[in-house]
Parts: C-alpha cells; sequence; structure tokens
C-alpha cells in the first residue's frame, strides 16, 4: 500500500485516533531525520562518505528512541569497526602481493641462474664460496683457444641466460651462421638473427622475460615460455604459430616429447599442462604440486616427471588422474630433473645438496649422491661451490671431482658423444673437461658469467651466454 494511501485511510471515521498517532511518529521521526542530515554535514562530518551511507549503520528503531548524539556516536563506533576490518583487509592483500613479488623477483629470471644469484649473495654474506685445491688451479689461463676459435653474437639489450638464445629483453633470438670462407674458423663465418618479440615493442606492457626454450627433435619449431604465463611456437623464419594460454603463473620450462606432437611446460602456479601442438590446445594440466613446478622432463612420448619447490617429483602420465610414480626424498626445493635415455632411471638436484638417482621400480633413491658444499644448479652435476662432480650410476661411487673453476658453476653440457664436458662458470670461463680422466682440454674466457653452454648435434661447436648480453660459439676441434 502506497504512503498517500495509508494516510488517506487512516483519517476516514474510525480511524482517526490511529492515524493521529500514526502521523505524529511520523512528523517525530522526520524531525529527527532532518536532526541527524544537519549534524551530518555540518563541517566535522563534510569530508565524510555519503550520509546514506552513515544511516545504514543505525536501525529504525534507534532513530526514534535515541537522541542525536547518540546515534552519532553508534554511527562512529561502526565506521571505526568497519575501517578497521577494511585496513586489516588491506594489509593482508598488501602482504600477500608483496609475498607473491618476492617469490616472482626471486623465480622470474631461469630457475637455475636466478637461485644461483640469490644462494651466491647468501654466501658472500658468510665469506663466499670454499677456496678450491689451488694445487688443481692456480691461475686463471686460457688453453688451446685462438682468438679466432670465437664468434661474439651481440643484439640483446639484456642479460642472455641461454644459449639458443634468450634473454631478459623480451626477446627470443634464432642464430643462423653460414660459411664465410673456406677456413674452417667460426669467426670467418656470418650470422643472421630472427628476433622472435614477445612485448610486440608496448611500452606500457610488463616486461615479458622470456624464461626458457626448446626445439623439437628435427629443429623446425622453437618453443618459449615467458614470465607472462605464456607458451610460444615460432618456426625458423621467426614466424609466431601458436600461443598456449593456460598457466596462471610465469613458466621455468617447456620441453617437447621426442616425436614433437606434444609440449610440456612446468609454471610458477605449481603445474604441469600437457599441450596437444597441432590442435594448439591443451589436453591435460596436472595439478600435485603444492609449489612451483620448477623443471619437468619427458620420460617417453606420455609420460613425464615433474620437480618442484615443495621437495616432491611426480611422473605422471596423459590420461591418468593420479601420479603413476611418487619420489619423495630431497629436504629442500628440487631444481632439476632428467631422465636417463632408457627411461628407466631418473635423477633429480635439489637445494639439500644432493643429487638422488631414482628407479621406477622401487620408492627409495637408488643412489643418494652427497658430496658439494653448497646448493645444487645442475643433474650433470654442478654446484656453488665451484665443484663438478662426476659420478658412476652403477656403483655410486664419485667417478671425477673437477677443480678447474674459481667461482659457482651455472651450467654443464655433454657433448654428444658423450667423451667431452662443458661448463661455465661466476668466473667467466668454460672449461672442456676429458670424461675419461678429468682433465680440463680448453679454457674459453667468456668476457662474462657464463650462464649456459650447449654443443651442437655435432660436437664440433658449442655456444654459451654470458650477462654482459652476449652469445658467443665456439670452435671446437682436438
Amino acid at each position: 500500500m502506497r504512503t498517500d494511501h495509508l494516510i488517506r485511510k487512516l483519517r476516514e471515521p474510525g480511524h482517526k485516533e490511529t492515524g493521529k498517532r500514526f502521523l505524529s511518529k511520523v512528523a517525530e521521526y522526520r524531525s529527527r531525520v532532518l536532526a541527524i542530515e544537519s549534524t551530518y554535514t555540518s563541517h566535522e562530518f563534510q569530508d565524510d562518505t555519503d550520509v546514506a551511507i552513515d544511516f545504514s549503520f543505525i536501525k529504525p528503531f534507534d532513530l526514534l528512541t535515541m537522541t542525536v548524539q547518540q546515534l552519532k556516536q553508534i554511527v562512529e563506533g561502526k565506521k571505526k569497526q568497519e575501517a578497521a576490518k577494511e585496513l586489516e583487509k588491506l594489509n593482508k592483500a598488501k602482504e600477500k602481493e608483496e609475498d607473491i613479488e618476492r617469490v616472482i623477483k626471486d623465480k622470474q629470471r631461469d630457475k637455475k641462474h636466478d637461485k644461483v644469484n640469490y644462494k651466491l649473495k647468501e654466501s658472500a654474506t658468510f665469506g663466499g664460496p670454499e677456496p678450491m685445491d689451488t694445487s688443481t688451479f692456480s691461475t686463471p689461463r686460457l688453453r688451446g683457444v685462438r682468438s679466432s676459435d670465437v664468434l661474439i653474437l651481440r643484439g640483446h639489450s639484456a642479460e642472455v641466460w641461454a644459449s639458443s638464445s634468450w634473454s631478459g629483453d623480451s626477446t627470443a633470438r634464432i642464430w643462423s651462421i653460414a660459411d664465410k670462407t673456406n677456413s674452417s674458423s667460426v669467426i670467418n663465418r656470418l650470422a643472421n638473427v630472427c628476433v622472435l618479440n614477445h612485448a610486440k615493442g608496448k611500452s606500457n606492457e610488463k616486461r615479458k622475460d622470456v624464461t626458457t626454450l626448446d626445439w623439437n627433435t628435427d629443429g623446425t619449431l622453437l618453443a618459449t615460455g615467458s614470465c607472462d604465463g605464456l607458451a610460444r611456437i615460432w618456426n625458423t623464419e621467426g614466424e609466431l604459430m601458436s600461443i598456449l594460454s593456460k598457466h596462471k603463473g610465469h613458466l621455468y620450462s617447456v620441453k617437447w616429447n621426442k616425436k614433437g606432437d606434444y609440449l610440456l611446460t612446468g609454471s610458477f602456479d605449481g603445474s604441469a599442462i600437457a599441450w596437444d601442438v597441432n590442435a594448439s590446445e591443451w589436453r591435460q594440466q596436472f595439478e600435485f604440486h603444492s609449489g612451483p613446478t620448477l623443471d619437468v622432463d619427458w620420460r617417453t612420448n606420455r609420460t613425464f616427471a615433474s620437480g618442484s619447490s615443495d621437495t616432491m617429483i611426480y611422473v605422471c602420465k596423459i590420461g591418468e588422474n593420479q601420479p603413476v610414480k611418487i619420489f619423495s626424498g630431497h629436504k629442500d626445493e628440487v631444481n632439476c630433473v632428467k631422465w636417463d635415455p632408457s627411461g628407466l632411471l631418473l635423477a633429480s638436484c635439489s637445494d639439500d645438496m644432493t643429487a638422488k638417482v631414482w628407479s621406477m621400480k622401487q620408492d627409495m633413491p637408488l643412489h643418494d649422491f652427497k658430496g658439494h658444499a653448497k646448493v645444487l644448479t645442475n643433474n650433470d652435476h654442478a654446484s656453488l661451490d665451484s665443484t663438478v662432480k662426476l659420478w658412476d650410476v652403477e656403483s655410486g661411487r664419485l667417478f671425477h671431482s673437477l677443480n678447474g673453476h674459481r667461482d659457482a658453476v651455472f651450467s654443464l653440457s655433454f657433448s654428444p658423444n658423450g667423451e667431452y664436458l662443458a661448463s661455465g662458470s661466476l668466473d667467466k670461463l668454460m672449461n672442456i673437461w676429458s670424461v675419461k680422466d678429468g682433465k680440463i682440454l680448453k679454457t674459453y674466457f667468456g668476457n662474462g658469467s657464463i650462464s649456459q653452454v650447449s654443443w651442437n648435434k655435432e660436437g664440433n661447436k658449442i655456444a654459451y651466454s654470458t650477462n654482459n648480453n652476449n652469445v658467443c660459439v665456439s670452435d671446437f676441434r682436438m
């Protein structure tokens, strides 16, 4: 019933007394409302929120039974409570945002390189890495290398983390090296570059550092992962073939299976996703980890392993809703996982300063390699203690301890024939070792900290990236 109709009804015979009392209460109510409005529009409340919001704190009965001063106290008390709750929410949100930003800052670069930098700062606080055996390597010097053996590829505007190459300048680059003359020296070759821009040159876009990449088996497609959480697939001409979007955090790892029909991605959001490349869509998302997925590696064309900051390793299979195997034994972040060629053994390394070898036939580690004094950065197996250690997997014994660097070792790579090992270090040197006897065969100077090393498939060239924005390609001949 509308208010005007109700008032007319109350003025009819038989309702006059009731109507008088009602109208009196209405008049009193209006008087109180006007008084309150006057109070809340005075100078002390002009910067406050809307009067209607203030009135939302007052019950109708209070308007009729309390004085203006009492109502004012109620409103002020309620507003303080609301302000305290809002402040608490903002503080919690700010703390959560700061935590996320802190983790992203620590992880935004390549998982291994970034972790090494963080731990190096920690080491510097306590005196730096332990001194190595000076009888093995007394002074840094180049071995068996001519300046004509090294080709420097310039173009990145930020630190380069992988020699394929990807960088903090939001680009990946495909370098094509062709002979200029009949000389076998790499310096006499021409290098053409194809720039894969992930930010499209927009100044208002967030930085899209390229954090990881991987070629498919036949070298026709390159997959990249970025801080924007997207995986991208490019052809050798630099054409963007597809963008894969589902992750909610930046990517740490992208890996092609051998067949080339699936791409695997590991992300800060704690999940791993298997992508159907031909359909350019995700096939299955595996969400078992409680922390960021730091590395993934295929066992077969449909089975893979993932390692995480939650210390766990899961072996998963496309089409299965639960892991087919769970490995638990590390006491800190699992930085890297790598299957042996047979797919029977899995190697892992961790911030707990151990490397472990796991078998699909048992739950406990087959081998637990301990020997480093600092965090491990690579399964092959390098550390912040400036040493490289080679282990005999069959016996579980230390085969060689390679003490040829003066600072943290960032990256290792075996030659295709397995006879040589390349190591890159913060000391700006790349050493080529003989796997058989553990001796240094060649030493290259990188003019900057060497973060990644990689052989070509023939084993006669090796590329390494540095923190002075360059990629170097060296001839390797014995």
